[in-house]
């Protein structure tokens, strides 16, 4: 098998409605086809660079990797963390995903990988049928909230009164993974930001239950991968979404003590490992 390149390239996408969108490929050289291309979606607040490890493992493997800055994140344009219509993040990933099927060329899968918010935005995608795509992983995806009775208060008022009102997230870097360098790197990040506004409050409220309503049609080979000692998001929605999901569909596993981000933790290669394992089963 010939060798990925070492180098990922960043380059900018113009949405439909003319905004600027950050996209960073790691490609497959010219001289034959990858197994497939990966399309990664990011979580709140973050960006594609922290996807490097994963996206070069995924190039070992044979896949070529791309991943954008959503709306409001990283370089891309928009408001920290703001949501200008309900469904403007799917909006971009439709144009993403037609996109990278141009880019890949005929006849290569394009496969969904989404984490955490990027999971709730991809798992939206597909469940609503906007394109198709060969296959989804989700990582950690945000299909239920963790809120206290403060924050469920303020999800019912601040949607509706102020919905560009931008506020903290309310994440413990401390919970993103066991990992010490791996949250310090997150602290010191100046792509990273901590601002949810209500109106994208209110859209992983309502998104998260609707996907798992949506479970038992599935119809794209999907591998839900989740952490049980998950405090960033509630691990409830994964385990609702597997159980109501067609098991010859929907492949789960839940990595016990692990926290939120189960790829940046101290021991990820079982994660990896079952990654791989899903990959080779189907391409």
């Amino acid at each position: 098998m010939s060798q990925p390149s070492p180098d990922s390239t960043l380059s900018t996408f113009t949405a439909s409605d003319g905004e600027n969108i950050a996209v960073q490929d790691w490609p497959w050289p010219p001289t034959g086809a990858p197994r497939g291309m990966v399309l990664i979606v990011h979580g709140l607040g973050e960006h594609a660079g922290r996807y490097d490890p994963l996206a070069r493992r995924l190039n070992l493997w044979g896949f070529a990797v791309r991943s954008y800055d959503q709306y409001g994140h990283g370089e891309s344009d928009g408001v920290r963390g703001g949501l200008p219509t309900t469904n403007r993040l799917l909006d971009d990933l439709t144009d993403l995903v037609e996109s990278s099927y141009r880019r890949a060329g005929p006849g290569v899968p394009l496969l969904l990988f989404g984490h955490s918010m990027g999971g709730l935005v991809a798992a939206s995608f597909v469940s609503r049928g906007r394109q198709p795509v060969d296959a989804l992983v989700l990582s950690s995806p945000l299909l239920a909230m963790r809120l206290n009775p403060v924050q469920k208060l303020m999800m019912r008022v601040v949607p509706k009164v102020a919905p560009n009102l931008t506020v903290s997230n309310g994440v413990d870097p401390e919970f993103l993974s066991h990992d010490a360098a791996v949250v310090a790197e997150y602290r010191i990040d100046p792509r990273v930001h901590d601002r949810v506004s209500g109106r994208l409050a209110r859209f992983f409220a309502d998104e998260g239950p609707a996907v798992v309503a949506r479970a038992a049609q599935w119809q794209v080979p999907t591998l839900l991968l989740y952490a049980g000692e998950d405090r960033v998001v509630n691990p409830e929605g994964s385990r609702a979404f597997a159980a109501a999901a067609p098991p010859d569909m929907v492949a789960s596993h839940c990595f016990e003590g692990y926290y939120h981000e189960i790829f940046n933790e101290v021991a990820p290669e079982p994660v990896y490992a079952e990654l791989q394992r899903w990959l080779d089963a189907r391409f």
